[in-house]
């Protein structure tokens, strides 16, 4: 083996020859072994800069999201007494000027049904057909020798899915068939026992003009409110088409009581997150400014000078001052409420400014943290959270909105939108994939505007950058393969510096056993010339 050889190098010629070899070898090796140890010190950091600024983006961009979305940057309505009614904004609605009183003189509620005692809920009730009629038709239900128990009737109205859920409900007295159907005076129903039915079927009939059967537990009925004075009507105590952009929420009746609704605007909030806008955004300037930095004679240059994937990033930071944010009036870009670019790239705010623009136009400030989403068509209401759907101009069209057991229908942005009961989603297809729609009437057409605001600009840009094609995933891309080459130049040079160093050893090893031979026939003659001599020099 050629390391046992080299172990006992320089044993015949006396010269360190295996201190030789190791110096030669790593002469060899140290220069090229420098240069790749340069370019993987290069590349580590290159690889941590870029994953850091790459960070820096999404942090500013969840940070931002985060913030707006927690609601602490836009006007909430208010409510003087919550235990009557409550009342909360619409995604993307400007609800700064609300001021009106409501008074709660009706709740909405359901019809309910109660039947008399059975014993259980197996007990037979009676074959035949019973015709139960809703606001969505009329379905018999027919209960023969198969589902004759109180039981079986309750899985048999249900089984129908006409707006009406049957439960049996079982207490010390026995089991009873308790029906409930949807809230408003539209969802009233009735149960009519057919001519063939048995007499035990007819106890579960119902008709207001009619005596005996079922008991009515709970009236269908409207909410009856008043709003500013004026008596409105509504089959929901969830009511979205009252005030604009508020969602009222009715939780009890209190005839002769108003309830005053106002707004809570937002304003030390709004000024706070500008400032906290401004900081964050320089100090991830700075951060870039430091990984790009240009070298002096003191100093090396930043791991990414010259990297395109940040400099596409600084050009896109640097157009947020200037990005129009809000398309409804008011302030539409940063600039407008004093966020400046100073020369350095760096930003600033002109507090004085933003006081002012707060003061004149409060709510055009707020739709720049919070941009609104908006319907040509008050007939229909955006229920979607606001930046759920891509900031755009979309047109709804053919909206039939839900009516008789049939759910909302409409095409949005040009694709066929899915149902989902009252309200329409647009399709995973198109693209205003998240936006979802609530038809209160039919509509042929209706233009729907999504602004991007503050966090929607950043979080495209984010976006952007972030992409499978975009710059800096093409960046990591290089450098991870710049590491694969590298690590494949060092395999390369250990290889080559192996079979250096073998090679020494094998030439330092022949030649340590020709000065071995040469010594030992040295000392022959030199025996042979004093045997010749007689010992006399």
């Amino acid at each position: 083996m050629v390391t046992s050889i080299a172990s006992t190098l320089g044993i015949g010629s006396g010269i360190d020859t295996a201190g030789l070899v190791d110096q030669l070898a790593e002469a060899a090796r140290a220069p090229k072994d420098a240069a790749i140890t340069r370019r993987e010190e290069a590349n580590s950091a290159r690889i941590s800069s870029l994953a850091s600024a790459a960070n820096g983006i999404d942090g500013f961009a969840k940070a931002l999201s985060s913030l707006i979305s927690g609601g602490t940057l836009f006007t909430q309505p208010s409510s003087s007494d919550t235990s009557v009614v409550t009342a909360s904004a619409l995604p993307g609605a400007r609800i700064g000027g609300l001021s009106a009183q409501i008074e709660v003189t009706q709740l909405a509620q359901a019809q309910t049904l109660a039947s008399e005692y059975l014993a259980n809920g197996s007990a037979a009730v009676g074959q035949g057909t019973l015709t139960l009629t809703t606001s969505a038709g009329s379905f018999d239900i027919v209960i023969d020798a198969t589902n004759d128990s109180l039981i079986g009737l309750a899985n048999a109205i249900n089984g129908k899915n006409a707006g009406v859920t049957a439960r049996v409900v079982e207490d010390s007295n026995g089991a009873r068939l308790v029906l409930k159907g949807g809230v408003g005076a539209a969802k009233a129903f009735t149960l009519t026992a057919g001519a063939g039915a048995e007499p035990g079927l007819s106890r579960f009939a119902y008709d207001p003009g009619v005596s005996g059967g079922m008991t009515r537990a709970q009236q269908a009925q409207d909410a009856i409110v008043k709003l500013d004075g004026v008596t409105v009507t509504r089959a929901s105590n969830s009511i979205t088409d009252l005030i604009s952009g508020v969602t009222i929420e009715l939780k009890k009746a209190n005839p002769g009581v108003g309830v005053a609704l106002g707004a809570t605007r937002p304003t030390a909030a709004i000024r706070q997150a500008v400032t906290d806008f401004v900081d964050a955004f320089n100090e991830l300037k700075a951060v870039l400014d430091e990984a790009t930095a240009a070298g002096t004679d003191t100093t090396e240059a930043g791991p990414l000078r010259g990297d395109v994937s940040i400099r596409e990033m600084q050009r896109q930071l640097a157009r947020l001052a200037s990005a129009t944010l809000n398309s409804a009036g008011g302030p539409a870009t940063l600039a407008e409420i004093g966020v400046r670019t100073e020369r350095t790239g760096a930003l600033s705010l002109d507090t004085a400014r933003l006081d002012a623009a707060l003061a004149a136009d409060p709510d055009g400030v707020e739709a720049l943290f919070n941009p609104g989403q908006r319907s040509d068509n008050p007939l229909v209401v955006i229920t979607s959270p606001m930046g759920r759907a891509k900031p755009g101009t979309y047109f709804a069209t053919n909206l039939v909105a839900a009516s008789g057991g049939q759910a909302a229908t409409g095409t949005i942005a040009g694709v066929a939108a899915l149902s989902s009961n009252s309200l329409i989603v647009a399709s995973a297809s198109s693209s205003a994939f998240g936006l979802v729609l609530h038809p209160l009437g039919d509509v042929a057409s209706a233009t729907i505007t999504v602004d991007q605001g503050l966090g929607g600009a950043l979080q495209a840009i984010r976006d952007a950058l972030l992409a499978k094609s975009g710059p800096i995933k093409s960046a990591q891309a290089r450098l991870d393969a710049e590491a694969k080459s590298i690590s494949a130049d060092r395999a390369v040079l250990e290889a080559r510096s192996a079979s250096y160093r073998d090679q020494l050893v094998r030439s330092y090893t022949g030649m340590d056993r020709q000065v071995s031979a040469y010594k030992a026939t040295q000392s022959y003659l030199e025996q042979q010339i004093k045997i010749w001599t007689n010992g006399n020099d």
